[in-house]
C-alpha cells in the first residue's frame, strides 16, 4: 500500500482527491492537514508516508513553505503539487523548494494514479501545460522578486543571534547563558521574532527564517 496525505484548506477539495483516489486499492490515506503548520504537527507524530499531496495557497504556512520544510526534515518523503495555481513563480518556487511534481486539481483519477506511480519510481510527474510552462522557464530563466519577503522582515542583530541558537534546539537558560543574557530577556527577544516573523511557534520561526535566509 502507498501511504498518502493531503493537504488542503478546502474541505471540499480533500474529499474531491479522497474520492479521486478511491478508484485505486494501493491507496491508504494516512490523514489530511489544513495547511504546512498542521502538516508538521502531524509529521512528527507519523511521518511514515511515502507522499504527499500539496495545495499552495494555505493560511499560517502554505504549500512552498511546507515542501521545503518537508524535504529538509524528512527527505525520502515525495511531494506532489496539487493546484489551481499554475503561475510562472509557484511553479519556479515549487520546484526550487523541492516538490517532485506538479498537477493541476483537474487533474483525472487515471492521470494522478499515473502520476503517483512515476513519482514513486523516480519520475517527476507534470500537467502537460505545467511541463511546457516549466522548459519554458529553463530557456528563459525569469528573476523573481525573492527577496521581497526578506525586506519585509526586519530582525535585529541581537534577534538574529538568538534565532541562530534556537535553530539549534538550545533551550531559553542555556542561550541566555551563551549570549550573556537574562532568561527574561532571551523569552522576550523571542515574542519580538515570533511578531515580526509572524508565526506562532519555533518551528515556523525557524523554517521562516531559513526560507528567507536569515539564518
Amino acid at each position: 500500500m502507498i501511504k498518502i496525505a493531503i493537504v488542503d484548506d478546502n474541505s471540499f477539495l480533500i474529499k474531491a482527491t479522497q474520492e479521486k483516489l478511491s478508484f485505486f486499492d494501493n491507496f491508504d490515506i494516512k490523514f489530511t492537514a489544513i495547511d504546512g503548520s498542521n502538516l508538521i504537527e502531524k509529521l512528527k507524530k507519523n511521518h511514515n508516508i511515502d507522499l504527499i499531496l500539496m495545495d499552495i495557497e494555505m493560511p499560517n504556512m502554505n504549500g512552498i513553505e511546507a515542501t521545503n520544510y518537508v524535504k529538509i526534515n524528512y527527505p525520502q518523503i515525495k511531494i506532489i503539487m496539487l493546484t489551481v495555481f499554475d503561475n510562472d513563480e509557484n511553479i519556479f518556487n515549487a520546484i526550487k523548494a523541492g516538490a517532485d511534481g506538479y498537477l493541476l486539481k483537474e487533474v483525472n483519477p487515471k492521470d494522478l494514479n499515473q502520476g503517483i506511480l512515476e513519482t514513486l519510481n523516480g519520475g517527476a510527474t507534470m500537467t502537460p501545460s505545467i511541463a511546457m510552462k516549466t522548459l519554458k522557464l529553463f530557456r528563459n530563466p525569469i528573476t523573481f522578486d525573492t527577496r521581497k519577503n526578506q525586506e519585509e522582515i526586519s530582525l535585529t542583530t541581537r534577534e538574529i543571534q538568538v534565532l541562530e541558537q534556537l535553530s539549534k534546539g538550545l533551550k531559553y537558560d542555556i542561550i541566555a547563558e551563551n549570549l550573556f543574557l537574562s532568561k527574561g530577556t532571551v523569552r522576550k527577544h523571542v515574542e519580538n521574532i515570533y511578531f515580526k516573523l509572524q508565526v506562532h511557534n519555533k518551528l515556523e520561526a525557524i523554517q521562516k527564517a531559513k526560507i528567507n535566509n536569515i539564518i
